[in-house]
């Protein structure tokens, strides 16, 4: 069965990981209303993973990757775009949530049901029988085994100055 030998490649994965660095899992939560006041939104901190490129690698799952923000304290600033706005907004909420000024945190992830996987699914697929990663939306498959060794090296000897 393609999920059981998907999860041992995980498991691998996991052991070579164990002592690489990790980062946070947070989750946006909307700012309620406090006595008829508007809350600021906060990202809430959900655990920590490895992060493999489009995949990110829990003790115990998988997930696909969301968008990654960098703490920082909320400035009033002017922006040119709406999108820079935006990413002002997720990095003051993070701040909020009690993310450490600079630590990068992940939200809008979702969890990758092995049990699942077909030539369709995203970013994991299986095909002809091979567990697949897709790295972009414009990019091609390339074998799970060589994605996630290639992901683990970066992690582990990252690029000078990267």
């Amino acid at each position: 069965m393609i999920d059981g030998s998907v999860d041992e490649m995980l498991a691998a994965a996991r052991a070579r990981l164990d002592d690489a660095p990790r980062e946070r899992l947070g989750e946006l939560q909307e700012g309620r209303r406090l006595l008829g006041i508007p809350r600021a939104a906060r990202i809430a901190s959900r655990g920590t993973a490895w992060h493999l490129g489009v995949l990110l690698l829990t003790d115990d799952g998988l997930l696909a990757t969301g968008d990654i923000v960098r703490s920082r304290a909320e400035v009033r600033r002017g922006f040119a775009a709406e999108s820079q706005r935006r990413r002002a907004e997720l990095s003051a909420a993070a701040a909020r949530g009690g993310v450490p000024e600079g630590e990068t945190v992940h939200i809008g992830w979702h969890p990758i049901d092995l049990a699942h996987l077909d030539a369709a699914s995203s970013p994991l697929a299986v095909r002809g029988g091979e567990a697949l990663v897709r790295w972009s939306a414009a990019g091609g498959y390339q074998p799970l085994t060589r994605y996630l060794g290639e992901r683990i090296d970066l992690l582990r000897h990252p690029p000078e100055r990267a």
